[in-house]
């Protein structure tokens, strides 16, 4: 008994984050709209976001023009409505590039 209480405490501290609710509401994080122009920096960027395959907190769609929507980036050189920088661990959310249906899964 004591076995399967230890297995299951590493279970549950090991897992437990993986289950986790998606950080983001209402298609906004820290109270900023995850839509619009995009600017990719190596640092300070507004959101650190890692790209995934399968369950991301939010499906992005790369939009020439009219990222109006929930999940439609316009990436831009300038002028941004917010930044990214991409990481490999430790991301304030997940993302996963879509040719369409944007928006939180």
């Amino acid at each position: 008994m004591r076995v399967f209480s230890l297995l299951l405490a590493v279970f549950l501290t090991v897992c437990a984050p993986a289950f986790a609710a998606s950080p983001i509401k209402d298609c906004k994080f820290g109270g900023k709209a995850l839509y619009g122009k995009v600017q990719v920096v190596q640092s300070f960027a507004d959101f650190k976001v890692q790209v995934v395959d399968s369950f991301p907190d939010l499906r992005v769609q790369r939009v020439a023009s009219f990222p109006d929507a929930c999940g439609r980036w316009q990436f831009v050189n300038e002028l941004p409505d917010f930044t990214v920088e991409y990481v490999d661990g430790f991301p304030d959310f997940t993302v996963a590039f879509v040719e369409s249906f944007p928006g939180q899964p």
